[in-house]
């Protein structure tokens, strides 16, 4: 009967109990874990900032882009944003109702992260579909809480005369920024590929820190170039061998992405400051990748 009562008074207070015997402990509690993505966050990404070329950018995440705060010609821009699109399984919902709209108004398939970075490309860079339709898709290993990472590997056309050399394989890979870098040799800096050494490894973590403090969900980004040698066209790419590398890649930057908060969650974090300072537990807010 307690621990019903009191389960009834904090339903007044719009806590709902699912276990009364959670009600018991909640005298010894010392330590609260929250996720925050779609808990306390609105799970509606948008993003907001890139470390490329070793400083950080931010997106211009509105639809008329004159005035970016980057150079969209520069190679490391170019290869990150192409990385995004192809390594990406989020598409718009193709009726034309929603196609008509501007891009942040959107509707899409597949994962809000993945979504995110959809309309940031399109928005910058235009014709995802296109891009896609043009660097097919033959192989892809989907992200899974164990590798935390997602790779694809697609047919693309380079441009040379050549017959033999007209066209390669391309690998992208997105996931957890630490497990990104731990399987990258070198970094891509100003269109050149530089070793990955202790001074890279520490600019790194220092932007890596920046955006986390940030708030803000960050993915890190790598790609490689197949030898048309080893990996001829018609090549069987096989993603339960993975008859591919996903080591000594070229790590090529990061992004982030920002979630609105919920229109109750400072209304929560406020009361939950009071309970702190009364009962002196500690808040963990959760980042999942």
């Amino acid at each position: 009967i307690c621990l019903a009562l009191t389960a009834e008074q904090l339903a007044k207070k719009n806590f709902l109990v699912k276990d009364l015997e959670a009600v018991e402990t909640l005298g010894s509690t010392s330590v609260i874990c929250v996720d925050k993505t779609g808990v306390l966050t609105q799970n509606q990404m948008t993003v907001a900032h890139m470390w490329i070329d070793n400083r950080i950018v931010e997106a211009d995440a509105v639809e008329y882009q004159e005035n970016a705060t980057y150079d969209k010609s520069a190679p490391d821009w170019l290869a990150l944003t192409r990385c995004a699109t192809l390594c990406n399984r989020a598409d718009f919902k193709q009726d034309p109702e929603n196609l008509a709209r501007p891009v942040l108004q959107r509707e899409c398939n597949g994962d809000e992260s993945e979504a995110a970075l959809l309309k940031c490309v399109e928005l910058s860079m235009g014709n995802v579909i296109k891009s896609r339709k043009t660097n097919r898709k033959v192989c892809e290993v989907p992200f899974n809480s164990t590798n935390k990472y997602q790779v694809s590997i697609h047919e693309m056309h380079t441009g040379n005369e050549s017959e033999d050399d007209s066209w390669t394989y391309l690998l992208v890979m997105k996931g957890a920024p630490e497990r990104i870098l731990d399987r990258c040799s070198t970094i891509y800096i100003d269109g050149i590929d530089v070793e990955m050494n202790d001074y890279w490894r520490a600019q790194f973590q220092r932007a890596y820190l920046d955006l986390g403090n940030l708030g803000e969900r960050i993915l890190g980004f790598s790609d490689l170039r197949l030898s048309s040698h080893n990996y001829p066209k018609g090549y069987l790419f096989d993603e339960e061998e993975v008859n591919f590398p996903v080591d000594n890649l070229p790590f090529l930057g990061l992004m982030s992405m920002i979630d609105p908060p919920r229109a109750a969650a400072l209304e929560a974090s406020v009361f939950l400051a009071f309970l702190f300072a009364r009962l002196s537990f500690a808040l963990f807010v959760l980042y999942s990748i």
